[in-house]
């Protein structure tokens, strides 16, 4: 199916190559779930064919064709058929790509310095811990990447079956716009939207879904995390390979739990116990240490 046919027969504009919307692999478009948000976050995936926003997460082919052109959901059913739009498709396993660039870190990446432990005790995190257990790295006032600044960064890798694929670089200054930065894209030997954060080898029938990284640190190696609340498809179908029951922590905010909540009925779908926690004062990350180890037994019983 050429989408872009679609999109021309019924006037959507939509990013090409070159324009800054544009990302390979994708065709985007202005996602018409955003109410409020403009923006070319609605993708379609060319290689295994489904929607994707990059701001409210996965949508289904035939209620997005609907609302993209303001028809019926049986008028739009007739069009997938026509454009052949949502033709089935396989899952398969996430696969390690060669890359024409090496995966590696951000020069300058050290041990973890007096700085990056001040800042992580002020967080209620033991530094030395985190840094024998999850392997950080730190970087300094130069730290490059294909032109892509990581200064002053805590690194975190990301390990998939047992390979270092990517890492997240979280800003400790305070001061940058991106507390949160991702390795380049076409560094990562997995693009780490396509698989999950934790200690994959301890994982077992229990689990519990959080956001982002600092969660998991808090929360133990029964967590994993999705690198937000934008989970994929991927996601979903590992999540449901791996564990017979998830709690699902994400953060109090109102989009958050909204994912969450569509999270915990994709889950169930899948025939996974799945179940939100919510009442949350603030983000996990963000608990006292005693009360985060009460809460992860509490679930694990």
């Amino acid at each position: 199916m050429n989408i872009t046919k679609f999109y021309e027969d019924f006037n959507i504009f939509y990013a090409s190559e070159g324009d800054r919307h544009y990302r390979p692999g994708w065709i985007n478009v202005e996602c018409p779930f955003c109410t409020g948000n403009p923006g070319f976050h609605l993708g379609w995936n060319l290689e295994n064919n489904y929607f994707y926003c990059h701001r409210c997460g996965h949508h289904w082919d035939c209620p997005t064709i609907a609302k993209l052109i303001g028809v019926s959901k049986k008028e739009a059913q007739q069009i997938l058929k026509q454009y052949k739009i949502g033709k089935p498709r396989v899952a398969k396993e996430v696969k390690v790509k060669i890359r024409a660039k090496s995966h590696k870190f951000p020069s300058g990446a050290m041990l973890l310095t007096d700085r990056h432990k001040l800042y992580l005790e002020k967080r209620g995190f033991d530094p030395d811990r985190l840094e024998r257990e999850w392997n950080l790295f730190g970087t300094g006032p130069v730290a490059m990447l294909d032109g892509i600044n990581y200064k002053h960064r805590i690194i975190a890798p990301v390990f998939w079956n047992g390979m270092r694929v990517t890492f997240q670089a979280r800003d400790i200054t305070g001061k940058h716009r991106l507390k949160y930065m991702a390795c380049p894209q076409d560094r990562e030997l997995v693009h780490h939207k396509d698989i999950l954060y934790g200690k994959q080898t301890a994982w077992n029938g229990t689990g519990i879904a959080v956001e982002g990284i600092f969660d998991v640190f808090r929360f133990g190696v029964s967590a994993f995390a999705t690198f937000g609340i934008k989970y994929t498809s991927s996601q979903v179908r590992f999540i449901a390979k791996m564990f017979q029951r998830v709690t699902i922590v994400f953060d109090p905010e109102e989009q958050a739990l909204k994912q969450a909540n569509k999270l915990m009925n994709e889950l169930k779908f899948r025939n996974v116990q799945a179940n939100v926690m919510s009442g949350l004062d603030n983000d996990p990350a963000s608990m006292k240490q005693d009360d985060a180890d009460y809460l992860v037994k509490t679930i694990l019983k």
